[in-house]
């Protein structure tokens, strides 16, 4: 396939469930970080002050946590762990250095991606069931309507696990942004929804091969 033809990699409906996600999860962070600690308070202006953080905040979760269900029910199974991904995690070295010869042929997500997809399901499981206990403004409703009171032990643990998950979600979202800028071509695919048949080749061969096998949408450079 020649460099210069596009191939369809997301539908506009994937890009829309994926950049509500991304927006949802720095709206987070930047509003969970001015509540982490008073040295970083000063990022509650961005929200109208502390007031605002703390009635948006959970709410912004609960966006990112159904938009993030969107994803999950979109993709977890081309997510799903194969033998070529044990060969490209030994061969880490040769990622890094861009040798892609040396590397099996990857479908649609390779290893590093597979394991930011099951990390983050995991994170934005343990922040959403953590955050819930955390949400002070809604702990008579949670009592009323679905019986759920949490002691003080357990909000004591629920800070302590929403800490956590919520630090690891954070490097790993810059991981991801990181190497969706470092292997040059990947943003177009979140943007416009194509990247070239010479992208595809290089990083992801085995997913182009189905996808021109299957008849899959692709159109010249313009």
């Amino acid at each position: 396939m020649p460099e210069k033809t596009y191939v369809r990699r997301y539908s506009a409906g994937a890009r829309l469930n994926h950049w509500v996600t991304a927006v949802s999860l720095v709206l987070l962070a930047l509003s969970g970080l001015a509540l982490f600690h008073p040295s970083l308070f000063f990022l509650s202006g961005l929200f109208g002050g502390g007031a605002n953080v703390r009635e948006f905040h959970p709410w912004i979760g609960l966006v990112l946590a159904v938009s993030f269900l969107g994803l999950f029910f979109r993709f977890w199974r081309l997510n799903l762990w194969e033998r070529t991904d044990n060969v490209w995690l030994t061969r880490l070295r040769s990622v890094l250095a861009g040798r892609e010869e040396d590397l099996p042929e990857i479908g649609k997500y390779n290893a590093g991606q597979k394991m930011v997809f099951w990390l983050m399901s995991i994170l934005i499981v343990a922040l959403f069931l953590s955050g819930v206990v955390l949400w002070d403004q809604q702990h008579d409703w949670l009592a009323a309507n679905l019986g759920l009171s949490f002691t003080i032990e357990q909000s004591r643990v629920a800070v302590l696990i929403h800490a956590i998950a919520a630090v690891i979600a954070i490097v790993v979202w810059i991981v991801h942004v990181y190497a969706a800028i470092w292997v040059k071509g990947t943003i177009s695919a979140m943007t416009r929804g194509e990247v070239t048949g010479g992208w595809g080749w290089r990083h992801h061969r085995r997913w182009l091969r189905e996808e021109v096998a299957r008849g899959g949408k692709s159109r010249p450079a313009e």
